[in-house]
């Protein structure tokens, strides 16, 4: 079963590179953009809004799926490098935030104020 887009925790969204990302809010569909599970626990049917206007946008199509591979290794092995990187990124953040804080500790030093 494709991605079910009439799903009210289906999201598709376009940027300017022409990427598209096609995904389950709810992150119950380990094979997305290609497929929802076949009974999915989180499964909505969206409903119409009064007020809304539609406009004649349509979701992309999904992109080809990639052949002789399991896909839920190949999203696996994706988020594992995802999730590797996390941690070297949060310590350069800390890194960068610790420096940007040190002008000012020296200044309080100075003229002998005490941190708040």
């Amino acid at each position: 079963m494709g991605m079910r887009e009439e799903c009210k925790q289906f999201e598709s969204r376009s940027y300017a590179n022409g990427e598209t990302v096609r995904k389950c809010n709810l992150d119950l569909a380990p094979e997305a953009p290609w497929r929802c599970p076949e009974n999915c626990v989180g499964y909505e049917r969206r409903l119409a809004d009064v007020d809304w206007a539609h406009g004649s946008l349509v979701t992309p199509p999904a992109p080809p799926e990639p052949e002789g591979q399991d896909i839920g290794a190949l999203l696996d092995a994706a988020e594992d490098i995802v999730n590797a990187a996390g941690p070297s990124i949060l310590a350069e953040l800390a890194a960068e935030q610790k420096k940007a804080r040190r002008p000012l500790g020296r200044l309080r030093s100075r003229f002998g104020r005490k941190p708040d």
